[in-house]
């Protein structure tokens, strides 16, 4: 046996011995390619003729859009039973009397119904950036190039999955965006309305951080946890930032008792542990 054959049998051996394999007769899992595809294909649905070489006019909107979404729909379901039927495996989930595919299928339609009115968030986020952003020339531009409204058209949609209780595809679709941007937005967050990160590179939002309305983030912000104790699972860790908070660059704001008030500007670099009241003023002071 030459030593390539000898190299596969050990890797044979280690499949056996610590698993992390998706068998497809067994634990079959969604696949990240077919995420990554359904996302794009989402956000072609969100902003039609925006991200594909494809006229769109009132002709044809109609039937192109309905091809579209059929098309998505059937992907998705096919995914999200998987996801649930997984999480049945572990106990997590009961499926009912029904199949997972028939409760893949409920959850895929509430999430269609649902898109005009995650639509309606985008463009108040968009208009968030438009409105916060001087370089902004127009909508189309942040449409098509602003990291951060991709960031936050992907979150609002994986949001939707995980409030949902779909296993797995939450985190999968807002990893492929953080990929992309280098945003790392849990999908359990909850984010109100005109959202706006500006630059956006390397901001970590944590998984049961609430934000409020008209909330500006510069790149770099951590809105974390004191703690990342096995324990804590389940429990608030991450801050309330309330609504019209501005957050500039590289700041850290930990804690799941820590709220930042309504009006508050946290300057860059700074560090927060505990609550500021409304209309605060927190910036770093190097003078001495």
């Amino acid at each position: 046996m030459n030593r390539l054959e000898k190299s596969i049998d050990s890797l044979l051996q280690n499949y056996d011995a610590y698993g992390m394999v998706n068998r497809s007769d067994t634990e079959n899992l969604p696949g990240r390619e077919s995420i990554k595809n359904i996302v794009i294909g989402l956000e072609g649905v969100l902003f039609p003729g925006y991200l594909e070489n494809l006229r769109t006019d009132n002709g044809n909107l109609r039937n192109i859009t309905g091809e579209k979404v059929n098309q998505l729909a059937c992907n998705l379901i096919h995914e999200v039973e998987k996801s649930l039927a997984f999480s049945a495996r572990m106990g997590v989930l009961n499926c009912g009397h029904g199949s997972c595919r028939a409760v893949a299928a409920l959850v895929v339609d509430d999430f269609f119904e649902e898109l005009p009115k995650l639509r309606t968030f985008l463009a108040k986020d968009l208009e968030a950036a438009v409105r916060g952003d001087p370089a902004a020339m127009s909508a189309d531009e942040v449409i098509l190039s602003y990291p951060g409204f991709q960031a936050i058209a992907v979150h609002r949609m994986a949001h939707f999955f995980w409030t949902r209780q779909v296993p797995i595809i939450p985190r999968m679709m807002n990893e492929h965006v953080h990929r992309r941007t280098g945003i790392d937005i849990h999908p359990g967050a909850q984010i109100g309305e005109s959202f706006f990160i500006d630059h956006g590179t390397g901001i970590v939002i944590g998984e049961t951080t609430v934000i409020g309305n008209n909330v500006k983030l510069y790149q770099g912000v951590t809105l974390g946890a004191l703690s990342v104790k096995k324990t804590e699972s389940g429990l608030k860790r991450h801050p309330t930032i309330e609504d019209d908070v501005t957050i500039y660059a590289n700041a850290t704001v930990l804690g799941g008792e820590t709220i930042i008030g309504r009006g508050s500007i946290i300057g860059g670099s700074v560090w927060i542990t505990q609550s500021v009241p409304a209309e605060s003023k927190i910036y770093n002071n190097q003078s001495k």
